[in-house]
């Protein structure tokens, strides 16, 4: 009877410490600090964004929104890679964040691609940030140097200008960019202090299309 009681209290408990699974929006809204479990499908490769972002990270997204998680260890996670993760809420320049410890990131098995938002270059925003998003716009400014970082690419469809930023782990050659050409961006809808931008992942993600 002792042991029988034993076994059900320890049970309750493990039950009972187990981690709710938030949606992605639901812990976007938590307070900074907040320890979240969240559970999506990545978006972007793993370190893809390190020229600027000083980490080895990627991106993840569910039906309801996205989040950057941060990881100082490259998991070589890329995008349709199912995962779970425990970790904690934080804010880096201005980019809502998930911060897990070494054992707070489960993989799963690939799944479906998150198909990109379309939007429009002046939309891009708070409501937009963490997801992955598309569209068309015309280069408006010549491309900025800001290694080692990356390049910055000023775009706009009409609708207000937005950064295309072009991380050096991209690979992305810039050099055929020009104001006045139209591209095709695919990319992180992320945020660096008062700034919106698009993070392409790599070089099918920024296109010349005119």
């Amino acid at each position: 009877m002792l042991a029988s009681l034993s076994a059900a209290t320890l049970l309750a408990g493990l039950l009972t410490a187990a981690p709710a699974v938030h949606t992605v929006a639901e812990a976007r809204a938590l307070p900074l600090g907040t320890t979240v479990t969240v559970e999506g499908t990545a978006t972007t490769p793993s370190g893809v964004f390190e020229s600027s972002f000083y980490d080895k990270g990627f991106a993840l997204q569910d039906r309801s929104a996205g989040i950057y998680v941060k990881t100082a260890e490259n998991l070589g996670v890329r995008p349709g890679r199912r995962a779970r993760v425990t970790g904690v809420l934080t804010d880096s320049s201005g980019l809502r964040t998930i911060v897990p410890p070494a054992s707070g990131v489960a993989l799963g098995r690939r799944g479906a691609f998150v198909l990109p938002e379309p939007v429009r270059t002046g939309s891009v925003g708070e409501s937009t940030e963490g997801r992955v998003v598309r569209g068309v716009a015309k280069i408006v400014k010549p491309v900025e140097n800001d290694l080692p970082y990356g390049h910055k690419v000023y775009v706009d469809d009409g609708s207000g200008e937005v950064i295309v930023f072009v991380n050096t782990q991209t690979g992305i050659d810039v050099g055929r960019l020009a104001v006045g050409r139209w591209v095709r961006v695919v990319g992180f809808s992320s945020q660096y202090d008062d700034h919106y931008e698009i993070d392409p992942r790599g070089v099918r993600d920024l296109v010349v299309v005119a």
